[in-house]
């Protein structure tokens, strides 16, 4: 009776401490249009109002150009650009999200920055089995705060190493 009081008390102990072991996560979210998007936190390097930039020959039409960040050059796209919602008339208003994908410092040409979100791994769901959408590509799971549904991004998805690095070495 006592082993089997000890293996009972063994078992919850280890399944309390899985619940105390789940990971956390953070994760800056913004707006494109009427959408909700957020990336991981770790990925941001710093946010920053809309400066101009110096457009680049032959990039696609999502690459703003390039912006000079205290001396770095940062290639800088348009997400809704990206995402097939048309181009961006930035303002002041707008914001640049400085982000490190894949070794390289990218800004990323957003309508606003909304907040930090910190949630359980367990609350992100996969994307839902689609046809080919134009962004699906891009989306590493989607998560609700608030009745409202937030759309993760994969940067290395949506900006694949030879994007970035064309567009660097043009600036270059």
């Amino acid at each position: 009776m006592d082993e089997q009081v000890e293996a009972v008390e063994q078992e919850t102990e280890s399944s309390e401490m899985q619940v105390h072991n789940v990971s956390m996560r953070q994760f800056i979210s913004f707006r494109v249009g009427e959408e909700e998007f957020a990336i991981d936190i770790m990925a941001v390097r710093e946010i920053k109002g809309w400066t101009e930039t110096a457009p680049l020959p032959n990039q696609p039409e999502y690459n703003l150009g390039v912006m000079n960040l205290r001396g770095t050059i940062v290639p800088t796209f348009d997400l809704r650009c990206r995402f097939g919602m048309g181009g961006t008339k930035a303002t002041p208003y707008h914001v640049v999200i400085i982000a490190t994908v894949q070794e390289r410092t990218i800004g990323l040409l957003v309508d606003a920055v909304s907040d930090i979100l910190t949630i359980n791994e367990d609350q992100i769901r996969p994307v839902p089995d689609m046809e080919r959408i134009a962004a699906a590509e891009f989306l590493s799971g989607i998560i609700t705060v608030e009745e409202n549904m937030v759309v993760l991004l994969s940067l290395e998805k949506l900006f694949q190493r030879g994007e970035i690095s064309a567009a660097a070495e043009i600036a270059a």
